[in-house]
C-alpha cells in the first residue's frame, strides 16, 4: 500500500523559511520522481516544483531561486525547503509521486 504522509508547514512571516517533509512508504519516489503542488484559496492547484528519477529538477518561475526540493533516498522522504516566503506563497501543499498517489496536505500561511 502507497502512502505519503506530509509534515512542515504552519505560519510564517515574510520572508522567513519552512520545510516540508513528505515520508513515503510502498514506492520508491527515486524511481518514479516527485512533486509538491499547492493550491491558493480559490485558485486552482498548480505546480511548484518536481524531480524526476534521472535527478532533473523542475520549479515554477514564481518560487525559482526561492524554493528547493530534494529527497533522501535512505529516509525515504522527500523535502521542499521553502526560503524569502511572500503573502502569495500561502496555500495547501500537497506531495505527489506517479501523478496518482497524493499527500493528506499541509497548509502554509506566510502572514506577518
Amino acid at each position: 500500500q502507497v502512502q505519503l504522509v506530509q509534515s512542515g508547514g504552519g505560519l510564517v512571516q515574510p520572508g522567513g523559511s519552512l520545510r516540508l517533509s513528505c515520508a513515503t512508504s510502498g514506492i520508491s519516489f527515486s524511481f518514479y520522481g516527485m512533486a509538491w503542488y499547492r493550491q491558493a484559496q480559490g485558485k486552482q492547484r498548480e505546480l511548484v516544483a518536481s524531480f524526476s528519477s534521472g535527478g532533473s529538477t523542475n520549479y515554477a518561475g514564481s518560487v525559482k531561486g526561492r524554493f528547493s526540493i530534494s529527497g533522501d533516498s535512505a529516509k525515504r522522504t522527500a523535502y521542499l525547503q521553502m526560503n524569502s516566503m511572500k503573502p502569495e506563497d500561502t496555500a495547501d501543499d500537497y506531495c505527489n509521486t506517479r501523478d496518482k498517489y497524493w499527500g493528506q496536505g499541509t497548509q502554509v500561511n506566510v502572514s506577518s
